[in-house]
């Protein structure tokens, strides 16, 4: 990944569409074509639906070019889209990364229960995954959740976990927080 010079700005595109593949394609290949590049991406299959995000960086024209564009190529491809500016996200060099595993049994309210819990410790969400899935053995709908997290700096980090295990406990949740590590650590 470059650093991004100051004249560079960004775009986060998100976007719908039946076929993963040619979401992805058509977008990167708009984006290079237009001489921004995807600085991140994320892509998710829901159902029959993909959801695709980017964030594409490059010169205030360039940006400007492939969000005029977007559009057309959203009708002829048959996919949503929607175009936000940004700006890259500021250094937190002493925001701690952590990760937040949660498991149980699936009730509707868990999900805001957890980002409450965060919202109330000042704890910033980096990312989120959950799942459901029905569970072989009993056949009850089970959750997976996985929250990366960045603990604002100067947090009692023993104080938040057991607070946050506490927390778990009370909703009958299994869970876990521990530091996050990089998945290939070079």
């Amino acid at each position: 990944m470059s650093t991004p010079t100051v004249r560079e700005q960004f775009l986060v595109i998100s976007a719908l569409g039946a076929n993963p593949m040619e979401l992805t394609n058509v977008l990167c290949r708009a984006s290079h074509e237009n001489r921004c590049a995807v600085v991140t991406s994320r892509l998710t299959r829901h159902g029959e639906c993909s959801a695709l995000v980017l964030q594409i960086s490059g010169s205030w024209d360039a940006l400007a070019r492939l969000e005029a564009g977007l559009p057309t190529l959203a009708k002829k491809h048959d996919f949503t889209v929607n175009v936000v500016r940004s700006a890259a996200l500021e250094n937190r060099p002493q925001a701690l990364p952590y990760v937040a595993y949660v498991s149980s049994a699936y009730r509707s309210d868990i999900v805001n229960e957890l980002c409450q819990f965060f919202i109330d410790h000042n704890v910033e969400l980096e990312n989120l995954t959950f799942d459901t899935y029905q569970a072989p053995q009993t056949g009850g709908t089970m959750l997976n959740a996985t929250f990366t997290v960045t603990l604002p700096a100067g947090v009692q980090i023993s104080w938040l976990r057991d607070q946050f295990l506490d927390f778990a406990d009370a909703l009958n949740l299994d869970a876990l927080i521990e530091p996050w590590r990089p998945q290939n650590p070079m």
